[in-house]
């Protein structure tokens, strides 16, 4: 009683009649870490490396320079392709590349054709990283002021806020600037620190309200 026919080997669309031998090699990803005291090895695992499998047979028939041609042109392109034998059945094997390829005509063997090659797993890449706008820096450091600095946002409304801000600086200056006309009578400088913080605030004022300026220039406000 003949069992069923099992299938073929096929690389990408070519059908591997007469292979004479295929292995597969798995490593696990783990590494040697030495630890004082410990008596051999801890294993540390930083990830699998590919599938590796290595494929050897004949090519013969009246299609064995077109397999022959195929399978060069494979190896020769570094194209992904896909990969099916029963040696890889529990492994998941979306696309593959030729990373090595051998080929052998030997004399008295007519139309027979020796190869050998190996292929080894493709997988797909993850996802590229995902940065938010201005590299995580949305806020320019000034997330603290009180209004939304969004680079996403309402500028307009952000705007508003900043000349909101510049009024209220300005009309500390103005309380700044009465208490400093009291230098005229004799405190003997004791009002001296409160015209510095005035004029320092008024440079303040003069820079946001630049700013505001620019602002309502780029909303045509």
């Amino acid at each position: 009683m003949n069992g069923a026919a099992r299938p073929m080997p096929l690389l990408g669309d070519t059908t591997l009649v007469a292979v004479q031998h295929i292995s597969q090699t798995i490593r696990a990803g783990f590494r040697d870490v030495p630890v004082l005291g410990l008596e051999g090895h801890a294993q540390q695992r930083s990830g699998r490396p590919s599938h590796r499998i290595t494929v050897a047979g004949v090519l013969t028939g009246p299609t064995a320079l077109d397999d022959l041609a195929a399978l060069q042109a494979l190896a020769t392109s570094g194209e992904e392709t896909t990969f099916a034998a029963d040696i890889v059945t529990a492994l998941d094997l979306q696309q593959v590349v030729v990373t090595r390829f051998e080929a052998t005509e030997r004399a008295g063997r007519p139309g027979v054709l020796d190869y050998r090659l190996e292929v080894v797993e493709s997988p797909p890449l993850p996802p590229p990283a995902q940065l938010s706008a201005f590299g995580a820096l949305d806020d320019f450091g000034l997330g603290d002021l009180g209004f939304d600095t969004d680079i996403l946002g309402d500028l307009e409304g952000l705007a508003g806020d900043i000349a909101g801000a510049v009024d209220a600086a300005l009309e500390a200056v103005a309380a700044l600037d009465a208490l400093a006309g009291l230098a005229s009578f004799d405190f003997q400088g004791v009002l001296d620190p409160a015209a510095r913080v005035s004029d320092s605030v008024t440079e303040v004022a003069e820079g946001l309200q630049t700013g505001v300026a620019a602002l309502g220039e780029l909303f045509g406000s």
